[in-house]
């Protein structure tokens, strides 16, 4: 996947009609302060650090200014800064609009159905993942059909919009789901998307774009720049390695497996931060270099879920063994390896003090108990506490 930096999603937003603030991006503070005072950024103004990861306002990489000279201190405040890992090399500064209420739109893909999924919210401004299932719509679209008016309707409706600004939502969605199908994007995601004046204003922008559909769009292709410090290491060295934002850490093996514990840790309530798909591989250099990628990325908890069909566990586990001994864990490690080889992979990890699930539902739980405890770092979880005997349903 190609994830793309706010200013490159508002770009794409601009393409196709959806209304920003005015603004422009700056790579240094004397940029900043001249972009406001030449009056290419309007007063009052917010400068946001452009970086993928989410959280920036609790963070403070984004600022609020008053004058030309407010806002290149501010910037020169953000910029060459780290936030999460990455370091801030440009900031967007836009004008500070006067906002009536917040919401959340976004279309993505709905892999249990197979289809593209639009969601919204009226509580915008919030992360999605923090708001109670019940205050989300959810609408499947056929992609033969596309979104039809109907459904832009409903969103109408579930968000309680005055009936002056139900156009502009109208025009919003219909440009959302062109985004969607045109640039072969996995997600499009306004966040919040601000009723302004009887109108809605992109305040936010996330794209990701689906790296399989590059061929298609070489435009994006150069774009490795957009992916974190720690997503370009991977990418490099060729491991699908994504950093969202949570403190759990999942290593598995193929897309689904990956998906699936990510969707059963967010049940149990947990936050899923970095994931890591081995793919097919169970050599041991590879997972060693996986298990290396994910200590550099700071988890509290690591969920290694494995399933050896192809893949053997005990290669897998050999290799989680030898990256141990490398950089030995400053987090508690929670196991779940199935399938071929499985009664040596288990042993293995054992003998290095890491028991192992056979349940992928008590194995999450036990991993969002060790996320929500924050319990001091320093090794893998003892066997004794963390690990119950292996038992459970698949």
């Amino acid at each position: 996947m190609v994830k793309l930096a706010e200013y490159r999603g508002k770009e794409i937003f601009r393409k196709y009609g959806i209304p920003l603030p005015r603004g422009h991006v700056a790579t240094s503070a004397n940029e900043a302060r001249d972009l406001v005072a030449q009056g290419k950024v309007p007063l009052p103004c917010v400068i946001k650090a452009q970086v993928l990861s989410g959280g920036r306002g609790k963070g403070g990489a984004v600022q609020f200014a008053e004058t030309p000279e407010e806002a290149g201190s501010r910037a020169g405040g953000i910029l060459g800064q780290e936030f999460k890992g990455e370091r801030v090399r440009q900031v967007l500064l836009e004008e500070k609009l006067p906002i009536a209420r917040e919401f959340y739109v976004s279309l993505t893909l709905d892999r249990s159905r197979r289809l593209p999924l639009l969601m919204a919210s009226a509580s915008g401004g919030m992360e999605i993942e923090t708001v109670p299932d019940e205050k989300i719509l959810k609408i499947p679209i056929d992609p033969m059909v596309g979104l039809v008016s109907y459904q832009r309707r409903e969103v109408a409706a579930a968000l309680g919009l005055p009936p002056s600004a139900n156009p502009s939502l109208d025009a919003t969605l219909q440009a959302l789901w062109r985004i969607f199908v045109m640039e072969d994007a996995e997600l499009v995601e306004i966040n919040p998307l601000a009723l302004v004046g009887g109108a809605l204003v992109a305040l936010d922008s996330k794209v990701i774009i689906e790296d399989d559909a590059l061929f298609r769009h070489p435009e994006y292709e150069k774009l490795t720049g957009d992916l974190t410090p720690l997503e370009a290491k991977a990418h490099e060295k060729g491991i699908a390695f994504v950093e969202i934002g949570g403190d759990i850490g999942v290593i598995a093996n193929g897309a689904g497996i990956t998906m699936a514990t990510l969707d059963v840790l967010s049940q149990e309530g947990g936050a899923p931060g970095v994931f890591l798909d081995l793919g097919g591989t169970d050599d041991p250099k590879k997972v060693a270099e996986a298990f290396l990628l994910m200590s550099e990325a700071h988890p509290k908890v690591v969920f290694i879920n494995i399933f050896g069909g192809v893949t053997r566990c005990d290669t897998v586990a050999n290799g989680l063994v030898e990256a141990m001994r490398l950089a030995p864990p400053k987090f508690p490690l929670v196991a779940r390896i199935r399938g071929n080889n499985e009664k040596e992979g288990v042993e293995i990890l054992r003998k290095a003090g890491v028991g192992s699930f056979t349940s992928l539902a008590e194995a999450a739980r036990q991993v969002v108990a060790l996320e929500r405890n924050g319990r001091n770092p320093g090794g893998p979880a003892p066997p004794s506490e963390a690990i119950p005997a292996p038992g459970g349903a698949s």
